[in-house]
């Protein structure tokens, strides 16, 4: 039990923000290879950044370069090599990141000599930056290395970064980049031609009638940039081998030896009818970035002050030990959350299978041996129940400015998605499938799976509109979950979610239109004898398949109709609220069933098969907060933890596994906190948050998404009004911590020895709805 000082419930002054540098990342050793590089990045750029042999190379990466096959593909590598080489035998190296900055520092000593080198991303405008100061003359030789210079076939794996995945018998080609010198500026870009994935797709799907009118966001994109340094020249071009991948390296040189050289990568990516206005745009960047090239760094540096000053966990803030375990935890989640803010502004959101931050392959899995483009589950698929964990810490941490490329990636794509249940079942509403293409469809290997797995052919009568995909059919109720995360934002933030209405309107009444309508197809009436809905066929996760009343989809609807009826008439006219009202009454119970003689939650009425390895049966306690401490029926929420035999066989810590957080939900402290130092316990990585490849790719994101969102549950829940601390803190991690809580409310504290010695909650009246242990 966790003891309180409970005269302290009152607003107290304390420390408004805490010193991040114990947390820097810091080597002195150099790498072996990319493997052991080290997140940089700002607005919606990712650098991997190393020295290796002598040399400092960045990867390059931003979000929504998609090619014609939906790769997401790298800009290319930066490589810079000084003469006299700092980064020899005889200098003292030191890579460190600072995190409250956002940069990264790369130094070689040497007695009085210095060579210092900073890694920036400006956040507000897409450029790269290195600025190098030396108290020495020396010559920089800076590479651009591109391995994208010829038209190039996959091999038949390496397809597994595309939309096509493995599909058989289908030649994948990816198609080569554009680079020249353009006087002493290096210039490169990558211009989609103009059949993509999404034509075939389409086609593959008969969708053919309707393509005009959908969303194709990979047609004429182009994204590319141009190079620069000051006083540098080009220097030619040399072709080499990184890892295991062909290359061509343009170089930029110094003219003369330099104490000081600023270099620039100014990046651009549009759809635009010819490449010269894309060009055009291009330009514009760069004098954008031109023009505030004086103030860049400072605007970036406090972006990312605030960003941290608003939120943190800091865990045995007076005993910084690397070693121990419970130190290390505090320090991945902010490292991760930095991981999570380089892409504040994207495009899209941050891809779960290792966002920005991916690198060569072979480092991942040495049989994958394939170019630093290379990443499992595609570059263009997002797939929603491992996409749900990257975004729900989000709200506690504070940054629901940062969930907004996940809530237009559904807006953008809602057109579609009502178009495919218009055109594929006669209905209304938006059917979202749960691997959803950048363009709104299934993906293509996936609508065909069980035709190139098990090599059986998709029957002629299996309905057009559903995945033939022993994981994926009926898989919908996904987008349930992004429904409740904007409602939730709009609690927490007071965000206007007005834009997102329709989205969430359209995703509830596809599941009333389409059951009613399944169900008068069956038998003479629209709904059961007790009027609720039959829910069938569904999916309880991919784990559950060919349901009645799968527990995920009654839970979404119920979780998400309850919160649109809580909303304001600003948002919900009367005609909306009847309607909401109505469908709500026709939504079933929840499923329950006797597991070792303990009534517990059932993943559906009924199921045909056991398909993958999730707990469906506990969403209604994470996401949906149907369930949990000082909840009705509790008993039964426990009990499934306990007594359900089906889930036992696959409780784990790894990849999207999410029992950490059932644990702290439930209270269950011992069992949290176990979970919680497998999730955010060091990675066997060398940057300590590159975990995975779990399930799907390093690093990996929902690996560390539910590893944050577990530990915030740990520490503080919200319901409602009320923000219930400590649930299922162990007494022994002293903590500082900010953390935002509905209704605009930030709530700080400070744990000692199991003590709460400070706390303060703002607004001052919210500290009224406040809960401590033992109350």
């Amino acid at each position: 039990m966790i003891l309180v000082a409970w005269g302290l419930l009152s607003p107290r002054t304390f420390a408004q923000s805490v010193s991040l540098a114990p947390y820097n990342v810091v080597w002195t050793t150099q790498s072996a290879n990319s493997g052991e590089s080290m997140p940089c990045g700002g607005g919606d750029i990712g650098l991997n950044v190393w020295v290796e042999k002598g040399d400092l190379l960045l990867y390059v990466s931003r979000s929504g370069t998609f090619d014609e096959n939906n790769a997401l593909l790298k800009l290319g590598r930066l490589r810079l090599h000084l003469n006299p080489n700092p980064f020899t035998p005889g200098y003292r190296f030191r890579q460190e990141l600072h995190l409250q900055e956002g940069y990264v520092r790369v130094t070689g000593q040497r007695g009085g000599q210095v060579v210092q080198i900073i890694i920036w991303v400006d956040v507000f405008r897409p450029v790269v930056h290195l600025d190098l100061t030396s108290h020495q003359p020396l010559i920089a030789r800076l590479s651009y290395e591109n391995w994208r210079t010829q038209d190039r076939l996959l091999a038949v794996n390496e397809g597994a970064a595309t939309s096509y995945k493995t599909l058989p018998n289908l030649p994948i080609v990816q198609r080569r980049d554009q680079v020249a010198f353009m006087g002493n500026v290096l210039h490169f870009y990558h211009r989609n031609q103009d059949s993509t994935v999404f034509d075939y797709t389409v086609k593959q799907q008969g969708l053919t009638a309707l393509k005009d009118s959908l969303w194709n966001p990979l047609h004429q994109l182009t994204f590319g940039g141009d190079l620069r340094g000051t006083a540098m020249i080009a220097d030619g071009s040399t072709i080499g081998v990184y890892q295991n991948t062909p290359f061509t390296g343009w170089h930029l040189k110094s003219r003369r030896p330099t104490r000081s050289t600023q270099i620039s990568l100014v990046l651009h990516q549009q759809q635009t009818p010819t490449l010269a206005d894309w060009q055009r745009g291009l330009e514009h960047q760069r004098k954008q970035a031109d023009q505030v090239a004086k103030t860049a760094r400072s605007q970036s540096q406090a972006w990312w002050h605030q960003f941290w000053n608003r939120s943190y966990i800091v865990i045995q803030p007076d005993k910084a030990d690397s070693s121990a375990i419970p130190w290390q935890i505090g320090r991945n989640y902010q490292l991760f959350r930095y991981m999570l803010g380089c892409n504040a502004y994207g495009s899209y959101p941050t891809k779960f299978n290792g966002g920005l931050f991916t690198y060569d392959p072979v480092w991942v899995k040495p049989e994958l041996a394939f170019s630093p483009d290379f990443r499992a589950w595609g570059g263009g698929t997002f797939t929603a129940q491992n996409q749900r964990l990257v975004y729900w810490p989000l709200l506690k941490s504070g940054d629901v400015d940062l969930m907004k490329p996940q809530f237009e990636f559904y807006r953008r794509t809602l057109p579609t998605a009502e178009q495919r249940s218009r055109f594929y079942w006669g209905h209304g509403g938006a059917c979202f499938s749960e691997q959803l293409e950048n363009f709104g469809l299934p993906q293509a290997f996936e609508y065909l799976a069980n035709q190139y797995v098990f090599k059986t052919q998709r029957p002629p009568t299996y309905d057009k509109g559903v995945e033939f995909n022993n994981w994926l059919a009926y898989t919908w109720d996904t987008v349930l979950e992004f429904c409740l995360m904007i409602l939730d934002a709009e609690r927490f933030s007071g965000q206007d979610i007005a834009p997102y209405l329709p989205l969430i309107d359209s995703s509830v009444r596809f599941f009333d239109e389409h059951y009613q309508q399944a169900q008068r197809q069956r038998s003479t009436k629209s709904l059961d004898e007790q009027g609720h809905f039959v829910l069938y066929p569904g999916s309880a996760a991919e784990t559950y398949k060919t349901t009645y009343n799968a527990i995920t989809t009654v839970a979404g609807l119920r979780a998400v109709l309850s919160r649109l009826l809580a909303l304001s008439d600003r948002y919900i006219p009367a005609s909306k609220r009847s309607y909401y009202e109505a469908m709500l009454s026709r939504v079933p119970p929840i499923p329950t069933r006797i597991m070792q003689g303990h009534r517990t939650l059932a993943p559906a009425q009924a199921w045909e098969r056991i398909n993958n390895v999730e707990i469906p049966q506990l969403y209604p306690v994470f996401p949906y907060n149907l369930y949990g401490l000082g909840k009705p029926d509790f008993e039964l929420a426990l009990n499934t933890w306990q007594y359900d035999s089906e889930a036992a066989k696959v409780k784990d810590y790894v990849g999207w596994k999410q029992d950490n957080i059932f644990c702290a939900r439930l209270g269950l402290t011992n069992e949290a906190a176990r979970l919680t130092e497998q999730k955010l316990g060091n990675s066997a990585r060398r940057f300590p948050a590159f975990w995975g490849p779990g399930f799907d790719w390093t690093p990996d994101h929902n690996w560390g998404g539910s590893g944050m969102i577990g530990l915030q549950e740990m520490l503080m829940q919200t319901d409602g009004r009320t923000i219930q601390l400590l649930p299922a803190w162990p007494r022994t991690w002293d903590v500082v911590f900010r953390l935002h809580a509905p209704y605009q409310t930030v709530v700080e504290g400070r744990v000692v020895n199991g003590k709460l010695e400070q706390l303060r909650v703002s607004p001052p009246e919210r500290a009224r709805d406040v809960v401590l242990p033992g109350n």
